[in-house]
């Protein structure tokens, strides 16, 4: 697949637990079933066809095997500043997907690009999530007819699809606030949420008309892909869903 690939590994500032947990300096570097948490993704992408060498976004020091460019204020940022220094589409992930497969990646690229959307990104929905790993908290977006997660798998069919980072870019601060979040694409839109009756597709359209390009979701039947590494809980399920495949160092 003619993808070019942007990994985003920037570093918040200040104590990151995880890191000192790991005794690593970049969360990037945090080792999953003795392999560092970037390479399990470089490995998936690579597994999936994809061509390198592929860019790390924020990483503070070069990396063998990798594109290294510097990052922005923040994740939005870091992917436009990526996005915007290449060729088109983009395949955008996070150095913390650990339990990335190239089926993941297959299946979200495959169904992005049938499309023709100017931008998708992948979700998985609570139902699957739950079935799987009941354990498990992530935060959701609930609409009339499905609640969904996001999976860090982002896809940039061009330039008009900057504007849904650039949107990202201005809201990141409310993702873990879905009502104010709505709030920010329109009142209309923030009391149909609200009441329950806005559909997952209705939102989209809706952003699209927003954003002045095509958005998409992908739908992903994979409750892995909606699990990164945030918080010491999910680095400990990570591993064991790691060392359940059997996968080794």
């Amino acid at each position: 697949m003619s993808v070019r690939v942007v990994i985003l590994a920037g570093q918040r500032p200040g104590r990151d637990a995880l890191c000192e947990q790991a005794g690593v300096a970049y969360k990037a570097d945090i080792p999953v079933g003795g392999v560092p948490m970037v390479d399990r993704v470089a490995h998936a992408l690579r597994a999936a066809g994809l061509p390198e060498p592929f860019t790390l976004s924020g990483y503070p020091a070069e990396r063998e095997g990798f594109d290294t460019v510097e990052g922005g204020c923040g994740p939005a940022d870091s992917a436009l500043m990526a996005a915007e220094a290449g060729d088109f589409p983009v395949l955008l992930t996070t150095c913390d997907h650990a339990l990335l497969t190239p089926v993941m990646v297959r299946d979200f690229l495959c169904d992005a690009e049938a499309s023709g959307a100017d931008f998708a990104v992948g979700l998985a929905t609570r139902d699957r999530i739950s079935a799987a790993y009941p354990e498990t908290k992530r935060t959701y977006m609930v609409f009339n007819d499905v609640a969904v997660s996001g999976c860090n798998l982002f896809y940039i069919r061009n330039k008009d699809g900057l504007g849904a980072i650039r949107f990202w870019r201005d809201a990141q601060h409310l993702r873990k606030k879905p009502v104010r979040l709505a709030a920010k694409i329109g009142p209309a839109i923030t009391l149909r949420y609200v009441l329950k009756r806005l559909s997952v597709s209705d939102a989209f359209d809706y952003a699209s008309r927003r954003i002045g390009a095509r958005a998409v979701p992908v739908l992903l039947d994979h409750a892995e892909a909606a699990i990164d590494v945030d918080r010491p809980g999910d680095l400990a399920l990570v591993e064991e869903i790691v060392a359940r495949r059997g996968e080794r160092a």
